[in-house]
C-alpha cells in the first residue's frame, strides 16, 4: 500500500512538473525605450482596403492595425456620436522591448462649440513604420 502510494505522489509530482514546464509568461515590457515617429494619415490617403475595413467598423467603438509593405497603420474609432465636434489627440506613441503603445483620447465639443447636429463616427489613423511589433492601446 505504501509503495503504491509514493508511485501516485511521485506520479502527481511529475505530470505537476511538467504542467508548469509548459506554462510561460509573455508579460510585455513597459519601459520606454524611444518615441515612435508617426503621422495622422487622412482617410482619403489610406488604403482602400483598409477603408473598407475601417468603413465596416466604425459604427462601434474599434482598435486595430494594418500592415501594407512598409508601413502600420494604427487605427482605433470612438463609435457613433450623435452630434459633429469631436477631435482625437494622440497623447503618445512609444515603443518598449516588444511592443509599440498608443494613447489617444476623444475629446467632446466645448459647451460654446456650435456643432452639427448630425451622427457622426470619429477615428484616427497613425501611419509609422513597420515593425513586427503587438501594438498595445491604453
Amino acid at each position: 500500500m505504501k509503495k503504491k502510494r509514493t508511485c501516485t505522489g511521485i506520479l502527481c509530482l511529475f505530470v505537476l512538473a511538467m504542467l508548469m514546464a509548459g506554462c510561460r509568461s509573455d508579460r510585455l515590457d513597459e519601459k520606454k525605450v524611444r518615441d515612435v515617429e508617426y503621422t495622422v494619415t487622412s482617410e482619403d490617403r489610406l488604403p482602400e482596403e483598409l477603408k473598407v475595413l475601417i468603413d465596416g467598423k466604425k459604427q462601434q467603438p474599434f482598435k486595430m492595425t494594418y500592415q501594407d509593405g512598409d508601413y502600420l497603420y494604427i487605427c482605433q474609432g470612438f463609435g457613433t456620436r450623435p452630434t459633429g465636434g469631436y477631435s482625437i489627440q494622440v497623447s503618445q506613441v512609444y515603443q518598449t522591448a516588444n511592443a509599440i503603445y498608443v494613447s489617444a483620447t476623444l475629446i467632446g465639443p466645448s459647451a460654446s462649440e456650435r456643432v452639427v447636429e448630425k451622427e457622426t463616427t470619429p477615428y484616427i489613423v497613425i501611419k509609422t513604420e513597420y515593425q513586427d511589433m503587438t501594438v498595445v492601446f491604453d
